[in-house]
């Protein structure tokens, strides 16, 4: 009997010891909530909503999937995948896409003829902790209003 106890507890032990080993090899990760997507966009609506203009936003996981889409009333149908691909070049460049636009107005326009690169200001990534976890994307009016939605999203769920 001393022997099974012996031989259970071992086997136990061993289970555990691998255990450790294979959870000390992933990784955990923060990633967007539909509740956190849907406070996003709320804020992103108030603010296109109190400047009387119409908007599509997007949010979008840390690999650019889609987690929550939101248009407005009366918003142009384009916005819609405009707003999704500002999005995702936020998330795969890690950097708003004004840091395109602006490369493009001052003299960069091959940067455009980059996959996944939407060079026009109104995607931001939504970073935690250091971490970027997905990027919100507005479409809609000017780029300059555009990014004042995605902003207004970002400060809404509380993010820098």
């Amino acid at each position: 009997m001393i022997r099974t106890i012996a031989a259970v507890t071992l086997g136990i032990c061993f289970l555990s010891v691998a255990a450790g080993t294979a959870s000390a090899q992933l990784l955990e990760k923060k990633t967007i909530s539909l509740a956190a997507a849907k406070k996003m966009a709320a804020g992103a609506e108030a603010e296109a909503a109190k400047n009387n203009w119409t908007m599509v936003i997007s949010v979008l996981d840390d690999g650019g999937n889609l987690v929550y889409l939101e248009r407005m009333d009366g918003t142009q149908l384009g916005s819609i995948e405009v707003s999704q691909a500002k999005a995702r070049t936020a998330i795969e460049f890690k950097r708003p896409t004004k840091a395109f636009q602006d490369l493009v107005d001052q003299g960069q326009p091959h940067l455009v003829t980059l996959d996944h690169i939407t060079a026009v200001q109104g995607g931001l990534p939504i970073t935690v902790e250091g971490k970027i976890i997905g990027a919100i994307g507005a479409s809609g009016g000017t780029s300059a209003q555009d990014e004042q939605c995605a902003q207004a999203g970002l400060n809404a769920l509380g993010t820098p």
